[in-house]
Formats: C-alpha cells, sequence, structure tokens
C-alpha cells in the first residue's frame, strides 16, 4: 500500500514523463506547510535555470511582519517572481510541472501569477 507522499510522487513521475517526451523547459512546484518553491528547470532536466521561493528575504519581507508562506498570497507572489526570474533568463515558454499535487489552492495561484505575469504554458 503506497502512502500518501509516494501517491504524489508516482503522479509526479507521469507528469515528468511527459514532459520529458516534449524535451521543453519545465516550471516545477514544491509545497510544504511553510513555504511554496518554484523551479525553471532545462530541458534535459540538467540545470536549474532560474528559482523562487517564499523562504528568500525578498520575498519574506514583501510579505510583511506574518512572513507566512503558506497561504495564497504568498504563492502568487512566488508565481509573479519566478515569471520575472525566467523572463530574464530569456524564458517564455515552460510546461508546467506540479509534481503530483492537485492543480488547487497555492499551486494554481503560483500558475496563475506566473501566467499573468508572462509565461506562457
Amino acid at each position: 500500500m503506497l502512502n500518501k507522499k509516494a501517491q504524489r510522487l508516482r503522479r509526479a513521475r507521469q507528469t515528468r514523463a511527459r514532459i520529458a517526451l516534449q524535451g521543453t523547459v519545465r516550471l516545477t512546484v514544491f509545497r510544504s506547510n511553510l513555504h511554496i518553491y518554484a523551479s525553471v528547470i532545462s530541458g534535459d532536466g540538467q540545470k536549474v535555470l532560474a528559482s523562487a521561493s517564499t523562504a528568500e528575504k525578498e520575498v519574506r519581507e514583501q510579505l510583511g511582519a506574518s512572513g507566512k508562506g503558506g497561504n495564497v498570497s504568498a504563492a502568487a507572489a512566488v508565481g509573479a517572481r519566478i515569471a520575472a526570474k525566467a523572463k530574464a533568463a530569456g524564458i517564455e515558454r515552460v510546461a508546467f510541472d506540479r509534481a503530483g499535487f492537485a492543480y488547487h489552492g497555492r499551486v494554481k495561484a503560483l500558475a496563475e501569477a506566473a501566467r499573468e505575469a508572462g509565461l506562457q504554458f
């Protein structure tokens, strides 16, 4: 019997296999209870081209006194930040890799903020 984490990783493997066939740059998301992390990874999966998270000092300052990274508004801030960093690195199109997490709540907020900031996926 698979536990919750193993089920998520199984779903993530399926997505990553499809993205690997496309050979495109991927925007991958990881969320913990306290933070959310986003990375833009090269098509061959060898290199991180850009990254952003709620653990970064600038993002924590932007979130204010609470500094909470585990909410939808924090995820939206990270989405906008990763889009800006990706565009600065010359990346316009990515494949969205939600790493087995449901497209809901914080993951959805991050994706929509990245789209609004100009990333296409």
